[in-house]
């Protein structure tokens, strides 16, 4: 079964190669047929497909906002746990603090309550009030310091409590932004799949005809504007361990949210690949857009991330030959596609 499946991500790979190696017009979408008329009230083909697209595109940016809110609540929980030990141990040292100013206070006690001046000048010994008055100004000292030592430390405890208190905040309103971005994903991923539901078999078949001739369409156009100066640059060491992780995951299926083993969302593909290459990067694309450093299209090179349209929300892994590897959306594979079969926002370099 595994060496069914590397075969067919092969065969895959070097079919598409041989494709887009291939001069600029090969890329050109054969001309579409005239589609047939659609009945009356209802939407054509290519508006269904359009639809589909914007709404895998919403979830998609959905994903993203849930990803990152995710992000956020881990980060603030393990805040509020480092905080949480802090507390305790701020209350331990003050209950220690404590307990040594009540021995002070205890010994102050036994001695009448006199104050130690005073019990020096009744000794009536020369020495014994020399020596004492020395002992008495280490232990004001020492009553000086616990003292402000139990300030300070009641301070921290007071700034950490106040901590944990907005990071709580802060969690609760990431968990809320959570379950808003996937009540969201969810309801646009089952709108678009009641849309495809409701084609007949043929209709879904000429579906899947149009996506593919409009991305070689893009492609053609995006290939022909000389947006590639050089379209087989060598790859980095970890460019090139990126590059083979993520082929190695051609044929398996898109699944928002996923980073592996068995399934992937598009930046849940590329972060996961950059990690295997010892590179860790932002989880979602469009933290990857904002940290990583951004690259002109131009100067791609196999390991590099392209991030599609304008909100960042799907990113894919060029892999040479004007080719990207991506996990395009739910209901598809793992696969390759022209890099600019799609709008491009721009490219980062992980390992620049």
């Amino acid at each position: 079964m595994y060496r069914r499946h590397c075969a067919a991500a092969a065969i895959t790979l070097v079919c598409a190669m041989a494709v887009l190696a291939s001069p600029v017009q090969a890329f050109a979408a054969p001309a579409p047929p005239s589609p047939a008329p659609a009945p009356s009230g209802r939407k054509s083909l290519e508006e269904v497909r359009q639809e589909i697209d914007g709404l895998y595109r919403a979830a998609g940016s959905a994903a993203d906002a849930y990803k990152l809110a995710e992000e956020k609540a881990k980060k603030q929980s393990g805040e509020i746990v480092k905080l949480a030990q802090a507390i305790v141990e701020g209350q331990a040292k003050i209950a220690e603090l404590k307990n040594r100013a009540g021995a002070q206070a205890r010994d102050e006690y036994r001695n009448a309550g006199l104050p130690p001046g005073a019990r020096l000048m009744l000794s009536g010994d020369p020495q014994l009030f020399l020596d004492g008055v020395s002992r008495a100004r280490q232990g004001q000292k020492a009553a000086k310091g616990l003292l402000g030592e139990l300030n300070r430390t009641q301070e921290d405890l007071e700034t950490y409590t106040q901590d944990a208190s907005t990071n709580w905040t802060k969690l609760e309103a990431s968990r809320v932004k959570q379950a808003k971005a996937k009540k969201k994903i969810n309801a646009q991923i089952e709108a678009a799949k009641k849309l495809e539901s409701q084609l007949e078999k043929k209709e879904r078949a000429r579906l899947l005809q149009l996506e593919q001739e409009a991305e070689y369409k893009s492609q053609t156009a995006w290939l022909s504007s000389g947006a590639l100066k050089e379209i087989n640059r060598a790859a980095t060491a970890s460019g090139k361990k990126a590059v083979a992780f993520a082929t190695s995951k051609i044929g398996l299926p898109y699944v928002w949210g996923a980073e592996g083993p068995r399934s992937y969302d598009c930046s849940g593909l590329t972060s996961q690949a950059w990690a295997a290459a010892g590179r860790p990067i932002p989880r979602t694309s469009q933290e990857q857009w904002r940290q990583l450093p951004h690259i002109a299209i131009k100067d791609l090179r196999p390991g590099d991330l392209i991030i599609y349209h304008s909100d960042a929300s799907h990113v894919g892994m060029y892999i040479g030959d004007g080719a990207i590897v991506h996990a395009p959306r739910p209901g598809r594979d793992v696969t390759l596609a022209g890099a600019g079969s799609m709008e491009i926002l721009g490219a980062v370099r992980p390992d620049k």
